[in-house]
């Protein structure tokens, strides 16, 4: 092994260094020329049958270098992680310090998974949430029926109040200059429902038709035009009508027009049905979800920052590629909702700590369980990955190594073995 020194500069945090003798980098180079030579022409062979020394010749002695430190450096350096039990957190650092007929030099900078200690993990007892429909749910969902189906009705003297809808004319001005997108006509506004910056609908409430008015507002820090970021602007408003909903009466003649049922004892059984569905599957979440929480508790380790860093942009990038496969750019996106790329990945803080604890929390029970993953299994997952994304298997296995999907299948027994063994009362 080329492992020369093992320091450990701070909790987690190490620095390795590496020194490889001339003999074996000459033998990593040669490798490298075996390898690259098909593809090279150089005058007088055919192609791929050049000798190494006139491809040096015409290139330099340094042609084959980059291919092999390329090829060494991760294989030393996998060699000195196994020997020492480290498992990087995230990707090291690495520095070359030297390359050359004398041979390679180079120091990586490694931060490891933390030590991770956790016990109690086995017969967590969680509390079902209460999965029980009361009249107050039926009655809340027809409420939502009378919403669906009300008439708004124009009202002339009377005041504009929140749950009413105005029809009104706007033009916004920053200082004397009307800005772009920032009028309209004959626009329909529910008051309270906050489509419109903080503060626009609720100088709208109190005013009757008719009126024409000034509403002063400030753009939110976080709002996507430039020039508009928390800048103080006033909207010109002409009120044209205000509309109250008049909600209809719930009967069996009303069910019957706006539902597949024939009468409103028939239709209140059948939600009731559906409620109790939704409520049990919304129950089994969240007691899923308090078990996943207890896990972590019982969990001890000091877990480095940039795991936290790493998993949050994996949570971006993969929100990137649904966005992409919808036809739309993760940065248009994050226009359309007045968000930075900082500020996202900020709004998957919470969601990455917790997969990173949970996932250290279940590797260490698949440890102490002794939990294992079979070739049978492997391969099970790999076929998945094939038919998953219509590529072949040679593909798959080059992307993803045989350990990582194996500690996949060991997390993923330990949560199942975690979730058999809970008590839910």
């Amino acid at each position: 092994m080329s492992l020369v020194t093992n320091n450990k500069l701070e909790n987690n945090k190490y620095e390795l260094k590496f020194e490889i003798g001339a003999e074996d980098f000459e033998k990593a180079v040669n490798a490298a020329y075996l390898r690259g030579k098909g593809s090279i022409t150089v005058p007088g062979f055919r192609k791929g049958k050049a000798p190494r020394k006139m491809i040096e010749k015409m290139y330099g002695e340094a042609a084959f270098y980059q291919d092999a430190v390329d090829a060494l450096v991760p294989e030393e350096l996998g060699k000195a992680l196994d020997e020492n039990n480290l498992e990087p957190a995230t990707q090291p650092s690495i520095t070359m310090e030297s390359a050359g007929k004398e041979g390679v030099k180079f120091t990586a900078i490694i931060v490891a998974k933390p030590e991770v200690k956790i016990s109690d993990y086995l017969g967590i007892e969680i509390k079902k949430p209460d999965n029980t429909v009361t009249d107050e749910d039926i009655n809340a969902e027809i409420e939502n029926l009378k919403n669906r189906n009300a008439r708004l009705v124009s009202v002339d003297d009377k005041a504009a109040e929140a749950g009413n809808v105005a029809l009104l004319d706007f033009e916004g001005f920053k200082g004397d200059e009307a800005f772009e997108g920032g009028k309209a006509e004959g626009y329909e506004l529910e008051l309270g429902s906050g489509q419109f910056i903080p503060g626009f609908e609720d100088q709208v409430i109190g005013h009757k038709a008719g009126e024409e008015f000034d509403v002063n507002v400030t753009f939110p820090e976080t709002y996507h035009v430039e020039d508009l970021k928390g800048q103080p602007v006033v909207f010109k408003i002409k009120l044209h009508e205000v509309k109250v909903k008049e909600l209809p009466e719930v009967d069996d003649d009303f069910i019957k027009d706006t539902t597949e049922f024939e009468s409103l004892e028939e239709f209140k059984a059948d939600l009731k049905t559906k409620l109790e569905a939704r409520k049990t599957q919304q129950a089994e979440a969240e007691s899923e979800s308090m078990l996943l929480e207890a896990v972590i508790g019982k969990m001890e380790a000091d877990i480095p920052e940039v795991m936290f860093e790493d998993k949050a942009n994996e949570l971006v990038t993969d929100f990137g590629y649904r966005v992409r496969s919808q036809g739309m750019d993760l940065d248009i996106y994050l226009q359309y909702m007045g968000m930075t790329r900082e500020s996202f990945k900020e709004s998957f803080k919470d969601r990455a700590q917790m997969e990173v604890k949970l996932r250290l929390a279940l590797e260490k029970i698949a440890e102490l369980e002794n939990i294992e993953a079979s070739e049978e299994e492997i391969e099970a997952e790999y076929k998945k990955y094939c038919d998953a994304f219509n590529v072949k298997m040679k593909e798959v296995k080059a992307r993803i190594p045989a350990k990582s999907l194996a500690m996949d299948i060991k997390v993923s027994k330990a949560s199942d073995l975690v979730r058999e063994k809970a008590i839910f009362s």
